[in-house]
């Protein structure tokens, strides 16, 4: 059972990483519109409302796409000052209840109202208030709850992967990420 529970968060977070990674190389996009966008400022005194958008957007997409990769890394935001303190055991009932109580519920509740906004903003064909900013919003917008969804994807893994720290037998301690690791240059 507790493999197969294992099993599942390697595979959400193997998905979750995925498309993360895939959406890092908006960033190689987006260092492209810039420059052009300087350069056409810069050297030709033209402005592109277009690129200036396509700049934010490209922007908004690579964090929000990119969400559930850092959180499966551990990458995110965290009060180091306290965590680093705590013991394995600590640190997984820490991430347990968390991922229960204030993640998952947060995460559902920005993917409901995320699908409201992309479908509202998909049946007024909303498009940028400026004439000549760019259309069809609802792409951008969508970035929201699918960012979310991979967020959720890699919450719920670290989730079952605390619930096998807690739970589950010791011989699998050393899968969850919980297990204890020994300090920097000694060996385990």
């Amino acid at each position: 059972m507790m493999n197969r529970l294992l099993s599942l968060s390697a595979l959400l977070k193997h998905i979750a990483e995925r498309l993360g990674r895939v959406s890092a190389w908006l960033i190689v996009l987006l260092i492209l519109v810039i420059m052009t966008d300087v350069t056409l400022r810069h050297w030709f005194v033209i402005g592109s409302t277009k690129l200036q958008e396509l700049e934010w957007h490209l922007h908004g997409a690579l964090f929000l796409l990119a969400l559930g990769w850092a959180y499966s890394r551990d990458a995110h935001v965290r009060i180091e000052l306290a965590s680093e303190r705590f013991s394995a055991r600590t640190k997984a009932w820490v991430e347990l209840l968390g991922c229960l109580f204030f993640l998952l519920p947060y995460i559902s509740s920005v993917i409901w109202f995320g699908i409201d906004y992309v479908g509202y903003s998909l049946e007024y064909n909303e498009a940028s208030p400026s004439a000549t900013g760019l259309p069809n919003r609802w792409i951008i917008k969508a970035a929201i709850p699918i960012g979310f969804l991979t967020l959720g994807m890699a919450a719920i893994a670290r989730l079952i992967e605390a619930f096998v720290f807690l739970f589950g037998p010791d011989t699998l301690h050393d899968r969850t990420g919980f297990a204890v690791k020994p300090p920097k240059g000694e060996a385990a």
